[in-house]
């Protein structure tokens, strides 16, 4: 099943199809894990095995440096990348491939993990908001790139920029963009307007984590919540009111994985370096939430276990089980227990995403694999070697397609037929 795509020459840009897509808004992929930030697609029909070769490359085009998402919308795409000692946010066409515009955002941060952004880009009503490794947040247009706004967090909030660069993504709850800022006294969550960028809100006073945060109701009550340096910790995200927090310590202060809501009332949180995950019950009392972990009072642990240690990947979860990476085993466990189900070894720190009933897996060296997502056993229904490299990226699926970017070059292959 494993063969060797082989490489395209650097620079060379292969077209080979246009594709079409549907100006459909379910079909878009706006931010960092899809349309509902869990990391899974609403698309179905996609293909249930692949040619030993893999599934048909459309197109390959180089792009540059970092580990920054790509978002889809409207038969664009959205990224970042570092070129030059610059980091560009650019658009791209989904059909072809061809760029479409870059903006320069800020200078390329450099680090001997991998250079270039991390974060992945947010696009909403024809805007894209855009985070450098380095802490610059820009809104741009989507269709040219103009810049509506742009903050230096450093100089303006007094943002620290965590050892391994700005990961985390923003996100939009209303007419505010929210982002784990980890600023001055008081500025670590910040609230922006999303069509001026004029400070709404701040609060709180942490380090920042690496996580893209999450917002969800319970009981009435909206939350949303931020995955920082050193705490779990949920806000009112209309007026930026405190409104529970958990400490959580992370070796390194690596707290990167983007939590998980499971309705009606939990919140699954895992990190790497042996600390492992918990899954946390939350209540609404007197009209507002509270949480508590071994001690207090409003809500309790279901779990906690160091079966699942998300080091950066995100988990998913789906009918009653979360898939993940636990360091560099690719496993299932039961969302009610924490208890393992199976695993798969050998993929490295890979990701993956949801859909159609299986899982796309990325692995760390750059296998692709299709997987059941099922709770029995591990059932892997096609893999093949896509190209070598480092990929820390989260596949797309968008339009039937899956892009897929490595530290150099990004991916167009057809999954749907």
């Amino acid at each position: 099943m494993k063969t060797l795509r082989k490489l395209i020459l650097p620079g060379l840009c292969l077209l080979v199809l246009p594709v079409a897509f549907a100006d459909s808004e379910t079909s878009n992929w706006p931010s960092f894990r899809g349309p509902t930030s869990d990391g899974k697609s609403a698309e179905t029909g996609l293909l249930t095995s692949w040619p030993d070769a893999g599934p048909e490359q459309l197109w390959q085009v180089p792009l540059g440096g970092g580990f920054s998402g790509i978002a889809a919308v409207d038969g664009k795409l959205f990224t970042l990348y570092g070129k030059g000692g610059r980091e560009l946010a650019a658009a791209i066409d989904a059909g072809t491939g061809k760029q479409l515009w870059k903006v320069d955002l800020d200078q390329e941060r450099h680090d001997r993990f991998g250079n270039g952004p991390r974060s992945t880009p947010l696009v909403e009503d024809g805007v894209v908001y855009a985070v450098s490794a380095l802490g610059t947040l820009a809104a741009l247009q989507a269709e040219g790139g103009e810049i509506v706004w742009k903050h230096d967090l450093r100089e303006q909030l007094g943002a620290r920029v965590p050892e391994w660069g700005v990961s985390a993504s923003p996100i939009i709850e209303g007419d505010l963009l929210l982002f784990d800022v980890g600023g001055k006294p008081g500025h670590s969550i910040v609230a922006f307007d999303k069509r001026t960028g004029e400070k709404r809100w701040a609060t709180e006073t942490d380090i920042p984590g690496y996580s893209t945060p999450v917002t969800f109701t319970v009981g009435g009550v909206r939350q949303t919540v931020f995955f920082t340096g050193t705490n779990v910790v949920a806000v009112d995200p209309a007026k930026g009111t405190p409104l529970w927090k958990q400490p959580w310590k992370t070796a390194y202060d690596i707290n990167a994985a983007a939590p998980i809501f499971i309705a009606p009332d939990r919140l699954f949180v895992s990190s790497g370096y042996d600390t492992g995950a918990a899954m946390f019950q939350i209540t609404a009392e007197g009209g507002k939430a509270s949480a508590t972990a071994d001690r207090g009072a409003s809500v309790s642990v279901m779990w906690k276990s160091r079966g699942m240690k998300n080091q950066f990947s995100s988990s998913i979860y789906h009918a009653g089980h979360i898939y993940g990476f636990d360091n560099k085993n690719f496993k299932c466990i039961d969302a009610t227990t924490g208890e393992d189900r199976w695993r798969k070894g050998s993929l490295g720190h890979g990701s993956l995403l949801y859909a159609d009933g299986h899982l796309v897996v990325l692995s760390e060296g750059g296998q692709l694999l299709l997987v059941e997502a099922i709770p029995g056993s591990y059932r892997e229904k096609a893999s093949f070697e896509l190209t070598e490299g480092k990929h820390w990226t989260v596949p797309t699926l968008y339009g039937g397609k899956l892009y897929v970017r490595n530290e150099r070059d990004l991916y167009c292959l057809k999954v749907k037929s």
